[in-house]
């Protein structure tokens, strides 16, 4: 009584990769870890942007008469969180970039 032979292959072919990921796995967990690096990069810059953003905002309505005329509670959501959005985006976008570079570079020089 026993796992069939297919099964026991599948088995250790399964640990085995857990040890040593081929090289489709390791590109793999190469871009989720870039990934996670712009997702990470990304929230800290739409944070500071958000606070960067949101201070002037909330003084110029309540000191300017124009904006305090014309800016209600949905406008000055609007432009707080365009700020936060951009600065997540653009960060994200240009972190992941340069992650991908750095790996690719990585391997060029594995293959030289």
């Amino acid at each position: 009584m026993g796992f069939p032979s297919e099964m026991r292959d599948a088995w250790t072919n399964k640990r085995k990769s857990f040890l040593i990921p081929s090289p489709e796995e390791e590109r793999i967990l190469k871009a989720k870890h870039c990934q996670q690096e712009g997702v990470r990069e990304g929230f800290k810059a739409a944070s500071i942007a958000c606070v960067v953003s949101a201070v002037p905002t909330l003084i110029g309505v309540r000191v300017i008469p124009w904006a305090k005329a014309n800016l209600n509670y949905t406008a000055q959501a609007l432009i707080i969180s365009g700020a936060s959005i951009a600065a997540y985006f653009i960060t994200a976008d240009k972190t992941i970039l340069e992650c991908a570079r750095r790996n690719s570079f990585a391997d060029y020089d594995k293959t030289r």
